[in-house]
């Protein structure tokens, strides 16, 4: 090959070299960890209008163990979710989905059968978080709760807010309300790393405390009362859901 050529040849190559190494380090990273895709999915919901409608017929499904008021139980063994902010349970499901918090009795639930859509993620979110709350969570004893308001004015209150209500711009749980035995479930399940999902400031922080001072603690979170505009009636029942049959013995 001529001087003249081979030299041109190279320049074209170095030219097309070039602007695929502009291209690549300008075309937006893939999210590739558990942490990532559940974000990505986050920020697809989060910027969708919600449809109640559909997120009540989703529901349906979701109702099997937390109710149709979405209540949970006074043991603990399921959350209260009604009321909950919708940002936090958009981001526990799109966490769930992407196994970046493991829960195997969620998972078929929030999987892609299920939840075939970030749209579908945001109208169920929407549903749960219009559902009234009930007063009569699973409490702490109150010794306990008042040995505990010191701790959490001092650990949670800058997270979670002074009344527990939560932070829905930062996807921070709502926590007044909630059963005890539930709280002091996944404040053990982060502790122990568990929880993946945890905020890794809160991980580090709980390290320290002691087992009294985490009944302590959870005991107060668990007497923190929601405002009235967010709890239900007390006879109230879902009335999207005027066939379900609900065993006492079960609430």
């Amino acid at each position: 090959m001529h001087t003249k050529a081979k030299k041109k040849k190279l320049s074209r190559l170095a030219a097309l070299s070039g602007f695929a190494a502009l291209t690549l380090s300008s075309a937006p990273l893939l999210a590739t960890t558990p942490a990532e895709l559940a974000m990505e999915e986050y920020d697809q919901a989060l910027a969708l209008t919600p449809d109640l409608e559909n997120g009540r017929a989703l529901y349906a499904k979701c109702a099997v163990c937390h109710d149709p008021e979405g209540w949970g139980r006074e043991n603990g063994a399921y959350p209260q979710i009604a009321g909950q902010l919708p940002t936090v349970i958009i981001k526990q499901l799109a966490d769930i989905r992407a196994g970046n918090r493991g829960n195997p009795m969620m998972y078929p639930f929030a999987s892609g059968r299920v939840l075939q859509s970030a749209q579908d993620i945001a109208d169920v979110s929407a549903y749960v978080a219009q559902l009234p709350m009930t007063a009569h969570n699973g409490k702490g004893s109150t010794s306990r709760a008042r040995r505990g308001k010191a701790i959490y004015a001092e650990y949670c209150a800058d997270c979670h807010g002074e009344h527990g209500e939560g932070d829905n711009e930062e996807h921070i749980p709502m926590i007044q309300g909630q059963h005890y035995e539930y709280l002091v479930r996944q404040f053990n399940w982060i502790r122990i790393g568990r929880r993946q999902n945890a905020d890794e400031d809160m991980v580090e922080q709980i390290q320290n405390f002691h087992a009294g001072e985490m009944y302590d603690v959870l005991a107060y979170v668990s007497h923190l009362f929601p405002p009235a505009e967010k709890l239900a009636p007390g006879d109230w029942a879902n009335p999207d859901f005027p066939q379900y049959s609900r065993d006492a013995e079960d609430q």
